[in-house]
């Protein structure tokens, strides 16, 4: 008997073989690494930190700021950021350069909200 993966599509649940949902799976990993292969563990670490600190801090983070909390050249968190918003990934800064939002938070006003176990509240991106 062939092994079946049930999904949920909106109200229906579909089966389908379990080979074909792992070469699925497979594909669309070797797509997100292809997407995300030129992130550096500079471009990592910037994300991360946007994603953590803008719930905490609860406004945008300027480059500096970055910059002093991880260590790193304001140069080179300035050429980070403009990397990251060019490739549409993951970030957005505001007029005057700070982090607005980092996926899949933000400082700005939306009509979403998220509540985290640790007690932050925070808007959606």
């Amino acid at each position: 008997m062939k092994e079946i993966v049930l999904i949920g599509r909106g109200r229906e649940i579909i089966g389908i073989p379990r080979e074909l949902f792992e070469k699925g799976i497979e594909q669309r990993a070797e797509l997100v690494k292809a997407r995300l292969g030129f992130m550096s563990e500079d471009h990592h670490r910037i994300r991360n930190f946007a994603v953590r600190e803008i719930p905490r801090r609860g406004e945008p983070l300027p480059p500096d700021l970055i910059g002093k909390e991880l260590n790193l050249p304001l140069a080179r968190v300035n050429s980070i950021l403009e990397d990251l918003e060019k490739r549409l990934t993951f970030l957005f800064r505001n007029p005057k350069g700070a982090v607005a939002w980092a996926y899949p938070v933000t400082a700005d006003k939306t009509p979403h909200r998220i509540a985290f176990g640790t007690g932050e509240q925070i808007y959606a991106a």
